[in-house]
Formats: C-alpha cells, sequence, structure tokens
C-alpha cells in the first residue's frame, strides 16, 4: 500500500481541521514529555539495582516450602 504526498496532504488537513493546531501541539508535548520520562526511568533502573533485588540475593535465608510438595514426596516414597 503506496501513499502518495497529496493523500498525506489531505489526511494531515482533515486532521487538523478535526483536531485544532493548538490541541495537536499539546498532544504531541504530552506525548514527548511522556516517551522522556519513560526513557529516563528506565535508564535510573538500569543504573542501579534496587536494594530489595540485592538483599533477596544476598539472603541465607531458606526459600518457603509448600504443604502440596510436601504430600508428593511422602505419596512417592
Amino acid at each position: 500500500m503506496h501513499f502518495n504526498i497529496w493523500q498525506l496532504a489531505i489526511v494531515l488537513v482533515i486532521v487538523v481541521l478535526i483536531f485544532g493546531t493548538k490541541r495537536l501541539k499539546s498532544i504531541g508535548s504530552d506525548l514527548g514529555s511522556a516517551i522522556k520520562g519513560f526513557k529516563k526511568s528506565m535508564d535510573i533502573d538500569e543504573d542501579k539495582p534496587s536494594e530489595d533485588s540485592q538483599k533477596s540475593l544476598e539472603s541465607d535465608e531458606q526459600d518457603a516450602e509448600f504443604p502440596e510438595r510436601k504430600k508428593n514426596k511422602n505419596r512417592s516414597a
């Protein structure tokens, strides 16, 4: 499906007539700031591992035992 310049121009004119230039500008700036904030939060998360994840990795506590697994072990023995 190929679009030529005239078809794109007609679509652009219709969008501008429906939403108006002021609203399109605010939508664009909101979308840009949202993407920028998302990228910033992703960079922060990748740079520093959270303290909770480090605690759980370094913990010497025994993992939880599930009663269903204990019953299955008793049946197989």
